[in-house]
């Protein structure tokens, strides 16, 4: 259960903080928006860590280079959602880039990308898949 409504609470900030970069974008641009997002963010983060104190710090050693380069694909995330929101509407961008999300996570679970486990799919998954195509191409018109 907590999976599920960590879940909904990442998908529902995903979408405000679109929305807000795209407001922030209109008055100062969009690779601003995209950096003053990721400041925010590594300040929140930062915070939240030296209230937490979980984890282990010995544990940046063992982190395979690629991993560690994870949170500058955010700037990327940011400019990509940015723009398309400016073109395409909000409603539309987070449907297409939660079909995005659910293929390329569908390949690295079918294919075991990045030390997961692999997962067998079967027809239901594939179904599913096709009825959220159908339903974001249905929302488009």
């Amino acid at each position: 259960m907590r999976g599920i409504i960590f879940s909904i609470l990442g998908g529902t900030f995903i979408t405000l903080q679109g929305v807000a970069n795209a407001r922030i974008s209109q008055q100062l641009g969009t690779w601003q928006a995209a950096t003053l997002t990721q400041f925010t963010g590594f300040l929140m983060a930062l915070m939240i860590l030296l209230i937490v104190r979980d984890g282990n710090r010995q544990g940046f050693k063992q982190i395979k280079p690629l991993y560690l380069m994870s949170g500058s694909f955010a700037a990327i995330i940011i400019y990509s959602e940015v723009t398309a929101i400016h073109q395409i509407g909000i409603t539309f961008t987070i449907s297409a880039l939660l079909i995005a999300q659910l293929c390329l996570t569908f390949l690295i679970d079918t294919q075991g990308w990045f030390d997961v486990p692999k997962r067998k799919m079967n027809l239901p998954q594939f179904i599913g898949i096709a009825m959220m195509v159908a339903g974001v191409v249905i929302l488009k018109f």
